[in-house]
């Protein structure tokens, strides 16, 4: 099977490769794509479009894939959090026969000064982590989580888990697609 990832992140592709060889004999290709989120999603619809328009914009580069996967993290508003907003991770998987299927990922929170740039000044998230941790490749390597959990998860494990979630319909394709 050719999976073809919406990304120039080789972390994302790691984590679709972990996640994927675990089921499937598969060959995972990058794709850079344009996503129609922008480069700071904001909110969860914005997040999710993001993903769904990266899987296809990587399935319509590959003409050779079965499936495309876009992974697109945003801060998301969620109420009785101390900045208001958590970061989260989804996943979107699409096939030929138009199927789209999601996983989203865990969230957890950024500190109030870095939302607050992010929000007024409309600086991405991984600018102010450069910025912070004097990693300018922090978002290829551990990402912000690595970081903020002080090493105990990083940005492929998280990856890991949204592209998880959003094959589950697909290992139980009877299930979610076959019955009414």
């Amino acid at each position: 099977m050719i999976v073809a990832v919406g990304t120039s992140n080789p972390v994302k592709v790691r984590a679709v490769e972990n996640v994927f060889s675990k089921f499937f004999s598969v060959t995972v290709v990058m794709k850079k794509v344009p996503s129609k989120a922008p480069p700071q999603p904001i909110g969860l619809d914005m997040t999710i479009e993001g993903a769904i328009s990266r899987a296809w914009g990587a399935l319509e580069a590959d003409r050779e894939a079965e499936l495309g996967v876009g992974i697109e993290a945003g801060i998301i508003p969620i109420p009785k959090t101390i900045s208001g907003y958590m970061d989260q991770q989804f996943a979107a998987i699409v096939d030929r026969s138009g199927r789209v299927t999601l996983g989203g990922g865990p969230s957890f929170e950024y500190p109030r000064f870095l939302v607050k740039r992010v929000l007024e000044e409309g600086i991405e998230v991984n600018n102010v982590m450069v910025e912070l941790t004097g990693e300018p490749f922090i978002g290829h390597k551990e990402g912000a989580i690595g970081y903020f959990s002080k090493g105990s998860l990083n940005r492929t494990a998280l990856t890991e888990l949204a592209v998880l979630m959003a094959l589950i319909p697909r290992l139980n394709a009877d299930l979610y697609f076959g019955k009414s």
